[in-house]
């Protein structure tokens, strides 16, 4: 049971590293959370503020993850231009681009107010 386990985790990591090594998005994404992260600490924000960032920065790392997989496995079933390919490609990245517009709300109304303070 516990091999069956370690072969998942290290098949799951396998797809972390192609993702980074394959995916400028994915860099993107992990270049700002790590801003983000530093943000915090020079600003002090609060446990709370720093819980909700790192649930944003985790949900948002899913999310990519998830559109990367779709955008793969769609790429799998037909390279040519298929309209409905092409929309469930569209929609996939649609859920990132709106999560990344959330997020990003979010994160101005926590840092805005420090960095005027400055």
């Amino acid at each position: 049971m516990l091999k069956y386990h370690t072969i998942s985790f290290k098949h799951a990591w396998d797809g972390v590293v192609w993702a980074f090594k394959t995916q400028p998005n994915y860099r993107i994404h992990l270049f700002l959370s790590f801003l983000s992260i530093i943000a915090g600490i020079y600003f002090k924000i609060s446990y709370f503020e720093f819980l909700l960032i790192i649930f944003l920065i985790t949900v948002g790392l899913v999310v990519e993850t998830i559109n990367t997989g779709f955008e793969q496995t769609t790429d799998a079933i037909d390279k040519k231009i298929r309209e409905d390919i092409k929309i469930a490609k569209d929609v996939s990245a649609a859920a990132m681009l709106i999560y990344a517009f959330g997020a990003s709300i979010i994160a101005l109304i926590i840092f805005i107010p420090r960095i005027f303070n400055l």
